[in-house]
This record gives structure tokens, C-alpha cells and sequence, in this order.
């Protein structure tokens, strides 16, 4: 999109009336001697919040050295969002018609003459080209060259203990770019990284949940435990398989066949292809087909250490996602995208495989970071790659989160990100209760409060207890309401946090308390020093991304196989219909509870157990109510979701 300098120099902000993927695009603000020097254009949101004069420490050393990318803006930005939204839309002409990988970089990418001028820019600036691909220019260079380049200071700042550095100001690049640039990424050195949205275990060392079990919901009744909500309660349930799971969303006799779904995360367990073949064939799950499972890796891998991103802590991950897909889905053809680390720019560049190669109709990613964390540059790069996907008939699905309103964990009231995103589906999460014969009871929001057995055994101390974990959701307070949300959201939600509304989190939901959750089979390290496959109960939004994405493959096979692509607006325009479970918090009248024993050293019994009562629905500020909610959305998939995709 090219800027309008006439506007901006006589005074009017354009930066209010533009969606946000523009908003971060270079807005032409003249420097105060415009006259005298050449004119830049300003890269909004390049300098964090942070960054405050009471934070400063002072320049950074011109010596010290940066590494930054300048991602591209390519030709036509604000023509991208609209197309993105265009063949999203089922009530536009243009819907379902998508560009192959080809068209959209042809038609939308940044030309080579545009290329060439980020390099020859940077370059003369001082800095080395270290790399450059469709999306982005990356350089290397010390501070001074840096200042040179992105015309402003670097500084030190304190943020949260630590020293970090940053602009001093926000970025800027010569307008004779003619606004090739999208954003820079890389001038602050804060953390930028993705936490996995699960409750898992450290696959280091071997996880085993202890008993007694339920087999479904109900099937063990706690006898000899004290009552919760005036009655006995049933054992956690050892964790649904596959056939549970279809049963519940309306699976039917749809299996994914055709359907192609990539899953992104950091790093690779080395044991995938044996655990996930291995735990299919124990649970009568389709054998996985020579060619079914593919792995795109890269070349090598950084920021590995427990201290930073714990690439062993990943591999579960990885296997959850995998043999969840798969349990639901299970003759889709999965590709497992691996980034190099959990930092931002290598996750982004993962995505950017599956969508520069189209190697998925369908993304389930289930990882995230704060929404107060997340830098408007790097939200511009994000959005950027999902209109990408949007315009080729790729959906994205995100986990919302495993701490409620984040506020126990964070101290701020928020959403998380890239979950937050208008151009994503943000998955939330349930509790699940599947009876005998595999029927759907009922779903509460995900949220737990946790109690333990006193003493003597008699009763549940400070009953129901501290709050523990639930289903992220509530409304952004940096991305607009989009416009599938309008007349769906209560304005409740909407404009929480400004008048003009915002976007709102979960779009829909699906199985996340691992009270009643998943179970999946990991190659673990046990106490001995031996690597064996085991299996445990999983769950957390972690769960929930997979298994919506997994039944996103059922429904496009329902529709001939053709693309469901960005699905919001689908899943919105189905609202209040039978294709979902309205999720409440209370289905059943009266409060909800499960009883589970836990391994204190994890693993076995020689470091005691613990008892302690679940109570379910609970999830933090947050409440599932009738209607939509910003603990599961629309709800969850019910029988005639997938059936609601077929065509007449």
C-alpha cells in the first residue's frame, strides 16, 4: 500500500482508519527538517511499550551487534486483506476462490526491483545481508550501522530484571523505498517466544497418571471419598481415544480421507513415526499408510537449552498434535513443520514453508505467547503470512491459552497471541464428559479449581479450592472486532476495552481439561536411564487445536474435498444452529466434580500420592454462558457440523 505523505503533512493521522496489517506498513511521517533532510517514512510499532524514558539506561554500545529482519510489504497489501477476505466470506462472489502459492506471490509479493532497494539500502547503511527470501531481507551489523539504517537510537532498558535493548524512538526507512517494507523485527533483543499450550509432563523424564480410572465419564464412582456438590463423584477418566472423541463431534463416517493437515511446532521428537504407529495400533486407530506422516525440518536448530526454549520439553508437543489429528482424522495426510527454536521469526518462518509450498489446507498450531508480549511488528508479519494462507484456502487454528484471563499467571487481564489474530481461528477449550456406549452427555468451559483430601480423609480442604488452569479466551485489546464477529459477540465482550469493539477469543472449542482428557502414547526417559514408550492422560487448548482442525479435515472431505480455507466466517454464519453443543458451565444443574490421585515424583508410587478433587467449569473470570462466550465461543462441534459442510 503506498502511503499518503500529502495527508500526512497537512496534518491527518491515517494510522486510526487503517487495518492493522496497514497500520504497520510505512506511514510517511516527514522528520522535523523534512526540508532538509531526505524524507522516511515511520515504522509503527517498532518500538515496544517497554521502552519507556523511566526504563532507559542509556545508548547502546555503536559496537555491539544486531541481527534484524526487514520483512517486505510486497506490492499490494491493502489489495491482500481484501481478497483474504473476499474468498473467505460465503457471502462474497469472490468466495472459494483461491490462488495457488504462484499467484499470490506473483500477484501480491514484493517485486525484485523492491528487493533489491532493501538491499542496497541496508547495505550502503553498513549492515551485511545475511539472508533474504520472499518475505523477508535479514542483516547483521554493529549498533552504529543499525542507528544508520533504521534512523533512530538504540538504547538499554530494564523490563522485568533483566536489560534489554530497543529503539529509542520507532524505526523509520527512506521513503524512496516506495514502502517495500512491511516492518523490522530484531531492534529490540527482549525475548520473543512461543510457549506450547499444554498440560504436559518434560518428556525427560517419564509422566504416568496414577489410579483408579474411568473408563468413560462415570464409569468409576469415588465411594470411599468424601462428596463434592452434595453427591459422590466419579475417578478422571484415563483418557479418551480416537473413537471416543469422533463419536462425540459427529464424525460420523468421515475420515479425512483427501485432506491435507500441517502441524507447526518447534523442533521434532526423534521418536515420532515408532510413537505414533505404536500408540494408532494399541487403540485401534487406522494404521498409519507409508507416506501418510512427512516431517519438513530445518537444517539446524538454536535456543535448545532448558533455559531457553527446552527443545526436549517439545517433543510432546509434537506427539499430542500428531496422534490427536490422526485419532480423529485418521486418513488425512499430516505434515509435521518443525521450526528451528521457539523465537518468533523461526515459528513464523515454519508457517511461511506450509504457505509458500501449500503444503496444507489446514494448520493446527498449538502454541502462543501474551498479547502484552506481542510487538505490533510482529503481529504485522504474522497477519501478513495468514492473508497469504487466506487467499490460497489455507486455515490456520491457534490454541487460546491455558490460563483463563492470564491474570494468575501474567498479573494482566488478556488474550494471547497469534491467537489474538483477526485472520486466525482461536481454539478453546472444554471439559468433556463422553458416557457409555461412547454418547455425548455434556461440556462445561474448561476451568479448574483444585482441593486436596484433608488428612483424616473425610473431607476436601478449602473446598472447591484454588483455581489451577482453564480455557484462554476474553477480548484483545490491539486487534479490531472483525467482521464476522458483528451481531454475534455481545457487545459485553466486544467493547470491553474500547467502544469501537475488539476482537473477542475462542471462535469455537473442543476437549482441553485433562481431567477429561486425551490420552497419547511418547517414547519417555524412565528412572533407570531407559527410553520407553508409555502412555498418559494429556490435555489443555493443546488438545482442543488438533482435534478442531482434525474435524476441520472431516467437514472439508464432507464438501467434495474443496477448501474450506480462513474458516471464520463459516463457523460464525453457523452460529445458533444445531451444528454445535452450546456450551455452558453448567449443564447438568447442580456442580461438577472428578477425584484424582497423582504421583508426587510422577511417575510411580515410592514418593507418595496425592488426592485431590477437580471441580469443572470453574475457569478463572471467565464464564461459558448460553450463546457465544469468551471460554468456548460458539461452542463446540455437534453432530451436524460436519454434516452441515456437505453439499446438497
Amino acid at each position: 500500500m503506498r502511503s499518503n505523505r500529502a495527508a500526512l503533512r497537512a496534518g491527518v493521522s491515517l494510522a486510526a482508519a487503517l487495518p492493522m496489517v496497514a497500520g504497520a506498513l510505512a506511514l510517511g511521517i516527514p522528520a522535523a527538517h523534512a526540508a532538509d533532510a531526505p524524507a522516511r517514512d515511520t515504522l509503527a510499532g517498532t518500538k515496544p511499550a517497554w521502552a519507556t524514558a523511566q526504563a532507559d539506561k542509556g545508548a547502546t554500545a555503536d559496537s555491539a551487534q544486531v541481527s534484524a529482519r526487514v520483512y517486505l510489504a510486497g506490492r499490494d497489501a491493502q489489495g491482500l486483506a481484501a481478497l483474504a477476505k473476499s474468498v473467505s466470506d460465503p457471502d462474497s462472489a469472490s468466495y472459494g476462490a483461491y490462488l495457488s502459492a504462484q499467484q499470490a506471490q506473483a500477484r501480491f509479493g514484493a517485486t525484485p526491483a523492491q528487493v533489491a532497494a532493501v538491499q542496497a539500502w541496508l547495505t550502503k547503511a553498513g549492515l551485511q545481508v545475511t539472508g533474504t527470501t520472499q518475505h523477508y531481507v535479514s542483516v547483521s551489523g554493529d549498533v552504529a550501522s543499525a542507528e544508520r539504517a533504521f534512523g533512530t537510537q538504540l538504547h538499554n532498558y530494564t523490563k522485568s530484571g533483566h536489560t534489554y535493548r530497543a529503539p529509542a524512538k520507532a524505526a523509520s526507512v527512506p521513503a524512496t523505498l516506495n514502502d517495500a517494507v512491511l516492518t523490522v523485527t530484531g531492534l529490540d533483543n527482549a525475548p520473543h517466544r512461543a510457549d506450547a499450550k499444554d498440560q504436559l509432563p518434560a518428556p525427560s523424564t517419564v509422566f504416568k497418571n496414577a489410579g483408579p480410572f474411568s473408563s468413560y465419564y462415570g464409569s468409576k464412582i469415588a465411594s470411599t471419598l468424601p462428596d463434592a456438590y452434595g453427591s459422590k463423584i466419579p475417578y478422571a477418566v484415563q483418557g479418551y481415544t480416537g473413537k471416543q472423541l469422533r463419536a462425540a463431534y459427529g464424525a460420523g463416517k468421515y475420515t479425512g480421507k483427501g485432506v491435507r493437515i500441517a502441524i507447526t511446532d518447534a523442533f521434532a521428537s526423534p521418536t515420532i513415526a515408532f510413537d505414533a504407529q505404536t500408540y494408532a495400533k494399541a487403540h485401534g486407530d487406522a494404521k498409519w499408510k507409508t507416506g501418510q506422516l512427512t516431517q519438513v525440518l530445518p537444517k539446524t536448530y538454536t535456543h535448545t537449552s532448558k533455559d531457553e526454549c527446552d527443545a526436549a520439553g517439545w517433543y510432546g508437543e509434537e506427539t499430542l498434535d500428531v496422534e490427536a489429528v490422526h485419532a480423529v482424522a485418521p486418513d488425512a495426510n499430516v505434515t509435521y513443520v518443525g521450526g528451528a527454536s521457539c523465537n518468533d521469526d523461526d515459528l513464523l518462518d515454519a508457517l511461511n514453508k506450509v504457505v509458500d509450498n501449500h503444503l496444507a489446507d489446514i494448520v493446527s498450531n498449538s502454541w502462543a505467547g501474551l498479547e502484552d508480549q506481542q510487538t505490533p511488528d510482529l503481529a504485522a508479519a504474522y497477519d501478513q503470512t495468514f492473508q497469504f494462507g487466506a487467499v490460497e484456502g489455507i486455515g490456520f487454528y491457534f490454541s487460546s491459552g491455558d490460563d483463563g484471563d492470564e491474570v494468575v499467571s501474567s498479573g494482566t487481564k488478556q488474550v494471547e497471541s497469534p491467537a489474538n489474530s483477526a485472520w486466525v481461528t482461536a481454539v478453546g477449550g472444554t471439559s468433556l464428559a463422553v458416557g457409555k456406549g461412547d454418547k455425548y452427555l455434556w461440556e462445561t468451559g474448561w476451568g479448574t479449581q483444585k482441593a486436596t483430601l484433608s488428612a483424616d480423609g473425610k473431607s476436601w480442604t478449602g473446598f472447591p479450592g484454588a483455581f489451577t488452569s482453564g480455557a484462554g479466551g476474553g477480548t484483545s485489546k490491539t486487534v479490531a472486532e472483525p467482521f464476522y464477529q458483528k451481531g454475534v459477540v455481545p457487545d459485553a465482550l466486544a467493547k470491553a476495552n474500547s467502544a469501537a469493539g475488539n476482537r473477542v477469543l475462542p471462535d469455537i472449542a473442543a476437549i482441553a481439561d485433562p481431567n477429561t482428557g486425551f490420552k497419547v502414547g511418547q517414547t519417555q526417559t524412565f528412572p533407570d536411564g531407559s527410553q520407553q514408550y508409555s502412555e498418559y492422560r494429556i490435555g489443555g487448548t493443546s488438545l482442543a487445536a488438533p482435534v478442531i482442525a482434525a474435524v476441520q479435515a472431516l467437514a472439508q472431505q464432507a464438501r467434495g474435498g474443496k477448501a474450506i480455507g480462513f474458516a471464520n466466517p463459516q463457523i460464525y454464519a453457523r452460529y445458533g444452529t444445531k451444528a454445535y453443543h452450546d456450551v455452558t458451565d453448567n449443564p447438568t444443574g447442580k456442580g461438577l466434580a472428578v477425584a484424582r490421585l497423582d504421583f508426587v515424583n510422577g511417575y510411580d508410587a515410592t514418593g507418595g500420592i496425592t488426592t485431590s478433587v477437580r471441580s469443572l467449569g470453574k475457569d478463572s473470570s471467565l464464564s461459558a454462558v448460553k450463546g457465544y462466550d469468551d471460554v468456548t465461543g460458539v461452542g463446540s462441534p455437534a453432530k451436524g457440523y460436519v454434516e452441515s459442510y456437505k453439499k446438497k
